[in-house]
């Protein structure tokens, strides 16, 4: 007999997520390389509605200019919010909020500076086991993303990326090091942050500048491929290594719906959905569904494969799903017809009347989220793990060291209530990290001021600031939804 789960289960990992790339800072200290979230600038003078342009396109000019250490530009990721040299004190504060688990990154220019040497650095290993050792102390389970957003600039600038099958060679002794390095620290792993959004910034994904690519959908392809074949064999590594961890996939997920009930509407929801999915289809089922013959047809896309890439990937697919959840879109044939919801960065869309807006433009749709749980695991039966998920907003420290942040607990009861429908609805969820549980720089825009943290950061977007740490009221209302199991959402 079936019975209806009405709570969320035992042992649910409660915690926050941040990436290397956005919280670490010290770029120049420990032996790190350059990444190519290193080369993205930030212009507090150009207007609002441009600071995401870099993040989609990145010329050759820029990518000389920022290795140019005569240049006067401000380069926000660089320079994080300084937890390499904070992290005692910031995952003390996670572990007053009771974090069961803390979703982070290994920065690859760490451990292998360039990304093609045969021997990784040792000053990076030993500062991510002093984290691991960190987190231990308190029993938060520490989730690891093996890439995110951060793959040596050298592999761009001198193999050009992921479009380049050597990459392939060098991701895997990177996941080989650092899986057997931590077996005994890590248990659940990712393999690629946000794989399917090499879509929509192949810079940041794949290390690609489009200028080299006058066919970049073949570009794009590619180097998909190639992460696929690496992302099977880092789960190779890492079952060897150790057959109780678990890898996942982890990709962008926004909820797409239908404008209108115009049959043509319907269609091109499908067929965006593809586009958004093909990535977890893959590392999911371990091969390539029926639907990618047209698809890449269509896109005039033949891809290159060796030998062994079929079997590797069918022999090794990932445990669970992971993805990001920030807001659904609405998708029509005719969007020239349609206003459109400017804050979507990534897949444009129609903007939905029914729906509120962040500061930033992100359309709110806590319900959006609830679908998007049952529509995963409709589609792939396996765990589903929530690993970003929050608001960026503009937060005013009051006397006293009051942060008010009101409108956020809002936006973050309404999605965990969502979540808690889905595990009604039979969903098997095992986990949800807040995006950005401290304040961190935006991954689009590079900003500090559009926070997303329970932790408050004095820094502003040029890095100035006392990097005090201060409590904002979220911080205490999350405290109570660890320790109720998000029974107490009020």
């Amino acid at each position: 007999m079936l019975n209806v789960k009405t709570t969320f289960p035992e042992g649910f990992l409660w915690g926050g997520a941040t990436a290397a790339n956005q919280v670490e800072g010290a770029w120049d200290i420990g032996g790190k390389g350059l990444s190519v979230a290193d080369v993205y600038s930030f212009d507090e003078n150009l207007p609002k509605d441009r600071w995401s342009d870099q993040w989609l396109m990145m010329t050759h000019n820029q990518v000389k200019e920022a290795q140019d250490p005569s240049v006067e530009k401000f380069y926000p990721k660089r320079h994080g919010v300084d937890f390499y040299h904070h992290y005692k004190e910031d995952i003390a504060l996670f572990a007053e909020m009771g974090f069961k688990c803390y979703r982070m990154s290994i920065a690859w220019t760490r451990i292998f500076p360039n990304g093609d040497e045969l021997e990784p650095n040792e000053e990076g290993l030993a500062f991510y086991d002093r984290v691991f050792d960190e987190l231990r102390k308190y029993n938060i389970e520490p989730i690891v993303t093996i890439s995110h957003y951060e793959m040596p600039l050298h592999l761009s600038t001198e193999y050009g990326g992921w479009v380049n099958r050597k990459l392939v060679e060098f991701y895997v002794r990177y996941a080989n090091v650092v899986v057997n390095r931590y077996k005994d620290k890590v248990k659940y792993w990712m393999t690629f942050n946000e794989i399917n959004s090499l879509n929509h910034h192949p810079f940041t994904s794949l290390g690609v500048v489009e200028e080299n690519h006058p066919h970049i959908e073949q570009a794009k392809y590619q180097g998909a491929h190639h992460q696929f074949v690496a992302s099977a064999l880092a789960t190779k590594a890492c079952k060897e290594s150790n057959p109780e961890a678990k890898v996942g996939c982890m990709i962008s997920y926004q909820l797409l719906v239908p404008y209108s009930c115009d049959p043509d509407d319907v269609q091109a929801t499908i067929q965006k959905q593809r586009n958004a999915l093909f990535f977890s289809d893959v590392q999911v089922r371990g091969y390539y569904p029926a639907y990618t013959a047209r698809m890449l047809a269509d896109k005039n896309v033949v891809l290159e494969t060796e030998p062994g890439d079929e079997q590797i990937m069918r022999d090794y697919p990932v445990d669970y799903v992971s993805f990001s959840y920030y807001m659904s879109s609405a998708v029509s044939a005719h969007p020239e017809k349609l206003e459109g919801a400017v804050g979507n960065v990534l897949i444009g869309g129609i903007k939905n009347p029914y729906l509120s807006a962040s500061e930033w433009g992100w359309q709110i749709d806590p319900k959006g989220l609830r679908t998007a749980l049952n529509q995963l695991y409709d589609r792939y039966q396996k765990p589903l793990f929530i690993s970003e998920n929050g608001l960026g907003a503009i937060d005013v420290v009051q006397e006293g060291d009051v942060i008010d942040d009101e409108y956020r607990i809002d936006y973050l009861r309404e999605h965990i209530k969502q979540i808690k429908e889905a595990v009604i609805d039979g969903v098997d969820v095992f986990g949800y990290t807040s995006w950005g549980c401290i304040d961190i720089v935006s991954a689009s825009t590079s900003q500090v001021t559009k926070r997303y943290g329970f932790i408050y950061v004095d820094q502003d977007d040029m890095n100035k600031g006392t990097k005090r740490r201060v409590k904002k009221k979220s911080f205490h209302w999350y405290r109570n939804v660890i320790t109720t199991n998000g029974e107490e959402l009020e």
